[in-house]
């Protein structure tokens, strides 16, 4: 099989950066992306993607690269040009949402004004935690970098909708305060690990250098804090553990909360949070709190004071001067993840500005790309493919009436979200001037902070979003019962109104196919209709549902990332069972959509098999190694190549477009069939 980390030979030329004046044009169904030498009953993925692969090189700046990435970056592009223009027009000829991206975008161009800052925006900060007199002050220290610090400092302290009644919203205190990607770094203890470990290390030392602290001082508060971080690593729940919502749905007293804890104040960080008060919090990982208590009481107060200090300086590198940049990125991109060059200044502040007012830049994007009919057609398709749903729900001979009846209760409860909000969020109360880059920063994150944290007590607002328009991707909330597609992924050549409907339904129609499983995989199966963690299977059905998922995941198992590092299947089992499902669904509202017409081959393809080579070049993509294996211990996706060679051996429909005989790679004699 052809790996997407084999970069091959690029037969064309990167096209030099600059913003476009309108979105370029790919075709829904890239007949050039395909490499035909290839028999696609051998390795789809290579015959669908492989001249992609080819022409596609990973930029120098990028980890990987993709059709999603690739759209994403010709997005930032157009954006680029819109910012530009506001940037550049008066006031009086500015709406308010042009103005305040705008301006935001000017500081954030404005090198010569950052460098010129160096690590002055965060003076005030770190004099504050070395005018820390005890440990005892450190809670309301916390609570005030937390306003302005995004990344978890200690933990994370927010708002998320209970799992008990969906209807509120309740205090989240998440586990967190970690450096590197995830808990297994500190703990694996293979070559690479180490070898990671020791290079952060030198990494944490050079920051804690930059931030003003002699070399000698810098690389003893180094080993500090991965003392600190590997303490409160090993206390924290694997990813795969993270996946049961029961296992991070812990109802705790606020009393409780406060009392549990001997060495943090618990009651003065709710304070200084400016929280509103509430009797109870969920504490996702009492374990990791626990020990978060013990190391905050046996190490010295100077050990937590070199603690904050890495972690303020950590989260604020990337907005500071040319050294701080370029230190983080040698670390986190480079080092970690493969990057060759840091991404240039245009696209970083494009995505610092659809990061920081996503809605307000996401007001000028949709009126310029997104015209009504384009969201007809999502919401159509949407519609047919729950309507396919409906019907595999009724044919599944292993469910009981009961659980078939709560099945459909939450299909019909589910809700979709097309495009972009119905109300667009107001962005009137954060300050944007055009000559402090990282203040904006500063007020756009103690914004969205404020924000959250009074939603606590509250009602829940159904109808916000958790992605900007431009975003190229969608997500299902189990929480919320709803599927959300912005508009970012609703363009060509995930979705190309020029095409005839089979690669459009087989490309965005299984990403609505993945989405609504997502509400019946293994983790969403667990909520119902409104929202609520409660457990709606009868458990003949439960245990069904679980030997079937096992199908899946046992199937995963067995496929390589790179070298002898193998899927996670227990990580990556919700996406592969939304992946598998959602082309089963894909295929069945294709059917419905083309109900009585004539359909005819294109390319030299038959209308099922343009469905199938649709499905697959959204997936098309190149990776570099070092980021292959970070995505193995993180990402809860399976590798681009096998989301696609994993999943058509599943599907016989598959088999019959393409002609593949018993015995060959793509075709599977028992087949993974859960909806």
């Amino acid at each position: 099989m052809t790996s997407p980390a084999i970069v091959l030979l690029a037969v064309s030329v990167l096209a030099v950066d600059r913003p476009f004046t309108e979105l370029p044009y790919t075709p829904g169904l890239d007949p050039a992306a395909m490499d035909r030498s290839v028999d696609p009953c051998v390795d789809f993925y290579a015959y669908s993607c492989g001249g992609w692969q080819r022409r596609n090189p990973i930029p120098p700046d990028q980890t990987s690269w993709s059709v999603y990435g690739k759209t994403a970056t010709e997005n930032f592009q157009f954006l680029w040009g819109l910012l530009e223009t506001a940037a550049a027009t008066p006031d009086a000829e500015r709406t308010p949402a042009e103005r305040k991206v705008g301006d935001f975008f000017h500081a954030c161009m404005d090198e010569k004004a950052v460098d010129a800052a160096g690590a002055k925006p965060i003076a005030a900060d770190l004099a504050a935690i070395d005018a820390l007199g005890s440990k005892a002050e450190m809670a309301s220290l916390v609570a005030r970098l937390h306003l302005t610090v995004d990344g978890g400092m200690l933990f994370g302290f927010g708002s998320e909708q209970s799992f008990e009644n969906s209807e509120q919203v309740v205090a989240w205190v998440a586990a967190g305060g970690l450096g590197l990607p995830d808990r297994d770094y500190y703990v694996k203890d293979d070559a690479r690990s180490k070898e990671i470990r020791e290079k952060y290390l030198a990494h944490v030392a050079e920051s804690l250098r930059l931030s003003g602290l002699r070399a000698k001082k810098a690389a003893e508060g180094a080993r500090t804090v991965m003392r600190i971080e590997t303490a409160i690593a090993k206390a924290s729940l694997t990813k795969v553990e993270k996946r049961d919502p029961k296992k991070i749905w812990h109802r705790t007293p606020t009393e409780g909360l406060v009392q549990g804890s001997t060495a943090f104040r618990w009651a003065d960080y709710l304070a200084g949070s400016g929280a509103p008060a509430s009797p109870w919090v969920n504490v996702t990982e009492p374990a990791f709190l626990a020990e978060l208590d013990r190391q905050l009481a046996a190490q010295p107060l100077s050990a937590w004071k070199t603690y904050l200090r890495w972690h303020r300086v950590r989260a604020a590198s990337p907005y500071l001067s040319a050294p701080f940049q370029k230190a983080s990125f040698a670390f986190y991109a480079a080092t970690l993840r493969g990057a060759k060059e840091l991404a240039p200044r245009w696209k970083r502040c494009v995505r610092w500005t659809d990061a920081d007012l996503g809605e307000a830049l996401g007001q000028v994007f949709v009126a310029k790309v997104f015209p009504p009919s384009v969201k007809a057609d999502a919401d159509a398709m949407v519609k047919f493919v729950q309507t396919a749903m409906a019907s595999r729900i009724d044919a599944l001979d292993w469910m009981a009436p009961e659980t078939r009846r709560a099945a459909h209760e939450k299909l019909a409860a589910m809700k979709n979200k097309i495009g972009y909000p119905e109300k667009w969020r107001d962005y009137s109360a954060v300050v944007v001037n055009r000559d402090d880059f990282a203040g904006n920063v500063a007020r756009a994150t103690a914004f969205e902070t404020r924000r959250q944290l009074a939603k606590i007590g509250k009602p829940v607002d159904r109808a916000e979003w958790g992605m900007t328009p431009p975003t190229v991707n969608a997500y299902y909330n189990p929480s919320m019962n709803d599927m959300n597609f912005p508009a970012g992924v609703l363009l060509p050549p995930l979705w190309d109104p020029k095409m005839d409907l089979a690669p459009g339904y087989g490309n965005t129609g299984g990403t609505v196919g993945h989405e609504l499983i997502h509400g019946f995989d293994d983790e969403g199966r667990q909520f119902d209709a409104r929202g609520n963690l409660r457990d709606w299977w009868t458990e003949a059905d439960a245990k069904e549902f679980e030997k079937r998922a096992a199908c899946v995941a046992d199937q995963y198992a067995q496929y390589t990332v790179i070298d002898d590092i193998k899927i996670n299947s227990k990580l990556t089992l919700g996406e592969d069972i939304a992946d598998l499902a959602g082309i089963l669904l894909a295929w069945d509202a294709w059917k419905l959509a083309t109900a009585g017409q004539k359909l005819e081959p294109r390319d030299g393809l038959t209308p099922e098999q343009r469905f199938f080579v649709g499905n697959a070049q959204w997936a098309c993509a190149n990776e570099r190694p070092e980021d292959m294996r970070v995505r193995a211990m993180t990402d809860p996706h399976s590798p681009p190549a096998w989301r696609v060679n994993g999943l058509v051996p599943n599907v016989p429909e598959f088999a019959k477009a393409f002609a593949c005989k018993a015995g060959q790679p793509m075709v599977k004699e028992n087949v993974c069939r859960i909806w």
